[in-house]
């Protein structure tokens, strides 16, 4: 993994260090924490940076058949370290192998690839550098050329450390929050209950009705606007789209409120529906971006979802259907013209070609390419995933005005993903060049790489 990793070209090279390499990074989708950034507290060793909330490397360390009291279990942080580097030396291919090194040259100057034997002396020059100090989460997104984190945050959040940040001032990088409403869909949760009366308490209401429920959003979304946000983002299976009058509405939200009761896949449907088309209408107002992440099917393992919650390696790709449900909800918001910008993400590269055409059906003059395809997405965050996103959106839509790359993580360190992102793509306009696909005009291909990797970002989202 020398400075010419991934780049077999000599076009991929030099559009690479003339775009990409020192062109900073809009962090425009990720779970960092706004808490953790604000107290900017030195972590204790590098498996508490590296591995603590890190369900990638746990994921990998579990099929390796590590016991879970190395994973997640109270075995200590060198104990863990040692059992992730044994793993990761049998990870050929997989992304894991490429990040963690990646990460290894960039923040720490090891370029010793990582295994069993090599484990003890890195574990020691990672802490001996740690202790020494520069590992504060405000330290790793300065050093990583961070413009802008855009973090994701529930309606019923106080945002109370975005305040304190935009106080401090201290901070050259911007941290926003980003609206994330996803527990207004679950009614069919025993959770929902209680994120209501959260949610009555954030917008200093009662909410007994599914039109107080718009209300309340509606001031959470004003809430969020005043704070700088200009990006929601929602995870769904797929699309639904069921109409529904005011009257099934208001009945579907009783039963949610009395927390007893079953709920057909068409109930569902109409309520989520109705949710869906409120947000993209209230977005359309404010000029926000609308994410929509679809095709995740999560906390698959009962057993270990009782004992260690979501977001802990247990999710997978789901096998929905998208297109007709997805066509027919933006069509019902640009009928109305109330169609906001999108960014539409897929986990299942099945269905690439579904949002590559997609794209092309709702596009207008109000933004460029306003209709984006995003990324290749968690499970397709690799080389083969990113290659064949790209490829999709090359062959069907205009690459060049294309948003680029997300974090999608909560840790500091995960910064040199953007760095794979960039290689991947250069390597992949190489190609085009070197194939005679594409004239090898190096000034032009290189402000494409930039703009791809940060400025249509940035011009996108309005920040």
């Amino acid at each position: 993994m020398s400075d010419d990793f991934l780049l077999t070209t000599d076009t991929a090279r030099e559009i690479f260090e003339y775009g990409a390499k020192n062109t900073p990074i809009f962090d425009w989708h990720c779970h960092l924490s706004p808490k953790e950034i604000y107290e900017n507290r030195q972590p204790a060793d590098i498996a508490e940076l590296w591995l603590g909330g890190d369900h990638y490397k746990w994921r990998a360390m579990r099929s390796y058949g590590v016991d879970e009291e190395y994973i997640t279990g109270g075995k200590t942080g060198y104990e863990k370290f040692l059992k992730y580097a044994e793993t990761l030396q049998y990870c050929i291919g997989n992304p894991l192998y490429h990040w963690t090194h990646l990460e290894l040259q960039r923040y720490f100057n090891i370029y010793e690839p990582l295994n069993h034997k090599s484990a003890p002396a890195i574990w020691e020059k990672c802490n001996s550098m740690i202790e020494a100090g520069g590992f504060t989460p405000r330290e790793l997104i300065e050093k990583s050329n961070v413009a802008c984190v855009c973090t994701t945050d529930d309606a019923a959040d106080s945002l109370e450390y975005h305040k304190l940040l935009k106080a401090d001032g201290g901070f050259k990088c911007r941290v926003l929050p980003a609206f994330r409403p996803d527990k207004s869909f679950l009614i069919d949760s025993d959770s929902f209950p209680g994120w209501i009366k959260a949610m009555e308490a954030a917008a200093d209401m009662k909410i007994d009705s599914f039109g107080a429920l718009l209300a309340a959003l509606e001031k959470r979304i004003d809430f969020f606007d005043e704070m700088g946000c200009r990006a929601s983002d929602h995870a769904l299976a797929y699309c639904p789209f069921e109409e529904a009058d005011e009257d099934a509405l208001e009945k579907i939200f009783r039963k949610a409120l009395s927390g007893n009761e079953k709920f057909s896949v068409r109930e569902l449907d109409m309520y989520r529906t109705a949710l869906l088309r409120f947000f993209g209408e209230q977005y359309a107002k404010r000029g926000w971006v609308m994410e929509l992440h679809f095709g995740a099917m999560r906390n698959n393992n009962t057993k270990m979802f009782r004992a260690l919650g979501a977001d802990t390696g247990f999710d997978s790709v789901a096998d929905y259907p998208l297109a007709c449900g997805l066509s027919r909800y933006l069509d019902s918001l640009a009928v109305k013209d109330a169609l906001p910008k999108t960014v539409l993400f897929t986990l299942n590269p099945k269905d690439n070609y579904v949002l590559g055409t997609m794209l092309g059906n709702f596009q207008d003059s109000s933004a460029q390419s306003k209709i984006q395809f995003g990324s290749a997405w968690w499970f397709n965050d690799n080389y083969d995933g990113m290659r064949a996103q790209m490829q999709a959106l090359a062959n069907l839509g205009v690459l060049g005005k294309f948003v680029g790359m997300v974090t999608d993580s909560r840790s500091f360190l995960s910064y040199p993903r953007h760095e794979y992102f960039r290689r991947i793509l250069c390597e992949l306009l190489g190609d085009l060049v070197e194939d005679g696909k594409y004239p090898c005009d190096i000034a032009f291909l290189s402000q494409i790489v930039a703009d791809i990797s940060f400025n249509n970002a940035k011009n996108f989202f309005g920040i």
